[in-house]
This record gives C-alpha cells, structure tokens and sequence, in this order.
C-alpha cells in the first residue's frame, strides 16, 4: 500500500518514535480520508466512485467482471455510502475449480448478485470504525450485508481486523479505508460466502 502523501508518514513515524506504535493506526486513519491508495498499481483516487476505482486496479479484475455480469455496476456508482470488502483475483482463484466460471453465467445471475451483495455492508466502515464496533461489541463486530446475510469483524492483533462469513470461513483485510467518493473499500484475500 502505498500513500501519495509525503508528511503523513514522516509525522506518523515522528509519532511512532516519541508516543510508541499504538498512535500509528490513529494518525493514518485519521488522516488517510485527503490521501489515494495504491491498489493493483493504481492510485484510488478518493474523488472516484467504487467502480472508477476498482476498474482499474489490476488486483480486481476478476471482481469486476463479476460487478458486471450480475449487473450491479449501477447500484455501486450510486451514492451509498458504502463499505465493500473486495477479493483480490488470487481470492477467487483459490475457491473450487469451475465456481467462477459457473457464476458467471447467465442462468446464474441471482447467485452472483447474492455472492457480490454479500461483500457491500450500508455505510461507511473505516478501520477505526470497525475497530470501535468490535471493541462495543466485546470482540466481535456482526455486520448486516446488502444481500441480508451476516458477517462479524474481529481484532486479530492490535492492528489487523478479519471478517467471518456465514460459513466460518476468514478473510484478512490487506489494505485498509481506501476511500472512495460513495463510501471505502478494505481489499481482503478470500472470497466470503453467505449460507446456502
């Protein structure tokens, strides 16, 4: 992940040295909302919606795809906000052979709309709100999705943030609060399935 800004990490780390790690997470997220992530060797510009951002990072291509077969391109260019929590292509490379493909048909366009659905909660949940959410709810954070179902967000470690899905599988958000103008995206490593 990388910044554009050039004081925010030299005040972090300034930070860092005299107060301990702890501030760090604080003074990014605090000041990462006037700041573009690299995400798929793209700058996320925060003045761009969900979609002009995710087009074009290379790491999301085959979320996008998917965004487009199930027709929700529109939904997610609308003014939200929103918080999506976006696979990267390894994601879906890792789920069972053929279940992309299979998604991706027509005839299974409900199903899609249901597994992209599953990854959009109402909002704008930033890592400090998560974190809040997580430390209220005594280490667990139930989240309801667009699609209806549930996901639950949890400290793993005083830094990183993992979502479970119905499933009880977990995937680890790798980049955190790249913000867009409808809302955030945190980019996460597995694909999370609601139930059956």
């Amino acid at each position: 992940m990388k910044r554009t800004s050039i004081k925010n990490p030299l005040i972090a780390s300034l930070l860092t040295l005299a107060l301990g790690g702890s501030v760090l997470c604080t003074v990014q997220a605090a000041t990462m909302s006037h700041d573009s992530v690299t995400v798929g060797g793209q700058a996320m510009l925060p003045s761009k919606d969900i979609v002009d951002n995710a087009v074009n990072s290379a790491d999301h291509t085959t979320l996008v795809a998917a965004v487009k077969a199930a027709g929700l391109v529109d939904t997610l260019k609308g003014k939200g906000p929103f918080t999506v929590f976006a696979p990267v292509n390894s994601a879906f490379t890792a789920l069972p052979v053929g279940t992309v493909d299979t998604l991706l048909k027509p005839e299974n366009k409900a199903t899609l709309t249901k597994v992209l659905t599953y990854h959009v909660v109402a909002g704008k949940l930033d890592m400090m709100t998560l974190a809040e959410k997580i430390k209220a709810g005594g280490g667990k954070a139930e989240l309801t999705t667009v699609a209806g179902g549930k996901l639950w967000a949890m400290m793993n470690g005083p830094h990183n943030i993992t979502i479970k899905d119905e499933k009880g599988d977990v995937a680890d958000i790798t980049t955190y609060d790249v913000y867009q103008s409808n809302g955030v995206i945190q980019v996460i490593d597995k694909v999370l399935m609601p139930k059956s």
